[in-house]
């Protein structure tokens, strides 16, 4: 699972279209603490994320056992909306 926060959308006038009806989002990778990491991945939203909203994505196999895209060209997965990040304050 990696964390990230929604920065933008992806509009696909062309696409497969076992993708068709799907959002795709653009997910900025972050630690919990909330700093920005290298890269941007592209997902696909099975939850209803806005832009800004922190979320968590799954990838490869674990991807396309999400709700909604069995059998779908899919690698990225937006499967939940983040409410708070809490650590252990020794780490």
């Amino acid at each position: 699972m990696t964390l990230g926060r929604v920065v933008g959308t992806i509009v696909a006038t062309r696409k497969d279209a076992r993708l068709e009806g799907h959002t795709l989002l653009i997910v900025k990778p972050v630690t919990p603490d909330g700093k920005e990491e290298a890269g941007y991945l592209i997902a696909v939203d099975t939850v209803g994320a806005g832009n800004r909203e922190l979320v968590f994505t799954v990838g490869g196999s674990s991807a396309r056992m999400a709700s909604g895209c069995k059998d779908k060209p899919v690698d990225c997965v937006i499967v939940g909306i983040v409410d708070g990040v809490s650590m252990d304050a020794a780490r």
